[in-house]
């Protein structure tokens, strides 16, 4: 499971969590989903900081393979010969 997921659903358990914690609190029900909101988004903060940090790398990586792939392609579209590295050249040009 990759670790977006995990730290979505752990945010989405959290509130709801939060949200049975506070159901016999007697209060206007949107005051109580605020609540639950605020104080679900602080808990996360420190109770999902190990998914968080992995989702960031993965994201991090993903950012990074993206840029050298569009730079990849770039340069083979602009004709560089580095940028075939491993393929075989074009014997008619």
């Amino acid at each position: 499971m990759s670790a977006a997921v995990k730290y979505t659903l752990g945010r989405i358990g959290l509130f709801v969590a939060v949200l049975a914690a506070l159901w016999f609190v007697d209060m206007n029900m949107f005051l109580r989903l605020m609540v639950a909101l605020v104080f679900s988004a602080a808990l996360s903060f420190f109770l999902l900081r190990g998914w968080r940090d992995e989702m960031a790398g993965e994201m991090a990586e993903s950012a990074a393979r993206r840029r050298a792939d569009k730079e990849r392609l770039r340069s083979a579209l602009a004709g560089d010969d580095q940028a075939a590295e491993g393929e075989p050249e074009n014997p008619r040009s």
